[in-house]
């Protein structure tokens, strides 16, 4: 890319990514803590600057999460009304505002019924982040991220730090996408100023229990045992990603932004992870 000026509000994992593969020539962005350079913004204050960056900024690109409201608009709507060089807002969301559809495939038509409250949440931001590009006459995309994973954040640090588990669900399937395949999706949409919703999921709907089985496979160790949902101690936070279930399709995404997963599968991003080194590193 060339000649964008890039502004990211929540410059974490998936955003990381994007910033390596694009690796931009004028590229801004917010933390909670003003780590590496970042500017500081966690809902409640802000850095200063962010109001001169966003002035210059081309695109946006936001991932920080929603509460009651959303706290970039909260804070930043009325700078980002007159940012005078914005071309195209990015959004990154979840499929869990789908909510549970009992396993069927779920698609950018399908109407979402989230009951979580997180969810709920989610959906209101995207309401909310396309009014503000609607009457500003902006192309937003909105990506509806399935279950990221990648180097740090994977089945194998979980075996080998003893925190796996396979539990089992009858009928429960997730799916997953590799956080370089977040990357090249939120870069093929910017390149071609794309607006409406992406689903960013693998082709593979997977049980859970299988993920962490097939990487105890490629470690040489022994699979946890399986444990019934029903008797699992989960956190009610853990508990509650078993209450949606649904397969996500992706083929607008492949259609429209011409994207293509470098890891169709968890398989295939596991092995490629293991192949790479150590777990949780590239």
């Amino acid at each position: 890319m060339s000649g964008e000026r890039i502004f990211v509000f929540g410059m974490g994992y998936s955003a990381r990514a994007f910033a390596a593969l694009v690796q931009p020539a004028w590229i801004r962005g917010t933390s909670r803590d003003g780590a590496n350079g970042t500017r500081v913004f966690d809902g409640a204050k802000f850095d200063p600057a962010i109001a001169a960056d966003l002035a210059a900024a081309t695109h946006v690109i936001v991932s920080v999460p929603p509460g009651a409201a959303d706290p970039v608009l909260a804070a930043c709507g009325d700078a980002l009304a007159v940012a005078p060089h914005l071309e195209w807002i990015g959004y990154l969301s979840s499929v869990a505002v789908y909510g549970n559809y009992a396993g069927a495939w779920v698609t950018e038509r399908t109407t979402p019924h989230p009951k979580m409250e997180r969810s709920v949440q989610r959906l209101a931001a995207e309401r909310a982040w396309t009014k503000l590009a609607a009457g500003r006459d902006l192309p937003l995309a909105i990506f509806r991220l399935a279950g990221i994973y990648g180097p740090g954040r994977n089945a194998f640090v979980n075996l080998q730090a003893g925190k796996a588990h396979r539990i089992v669900k009858p009928g429960q399937v997730f799916n997953r996408v590799h956080v370089d395949d977040v990357a090249t999706a939120l870069a093929a949409a910017m390149d071609r100023g794309a607006a409406g919703i992406f689903n960013v999921a693998d082709d593979l709907p997977a049980p859970p229990q299988d993920v962490v089985a097939y990487a105890s496979e490629i470690m040489g160790v022994s699979a946890p045992p399986e444990v019934a949902y029903a008797a699992a101690d989960l956190s009610p936070m853990a508990r509650s990603f078993y209450a949606d279930n649904k397969r996500v399709g992706n083929t607008k995404s492949k259609q429209e932004l011409g994207w293509i997963l470098r890891y169709p599968t968890y398989r295939d991003g596991l092995a490629a992870l293991w192949q790479a080194g150590a777990p949780g590193r590239r």
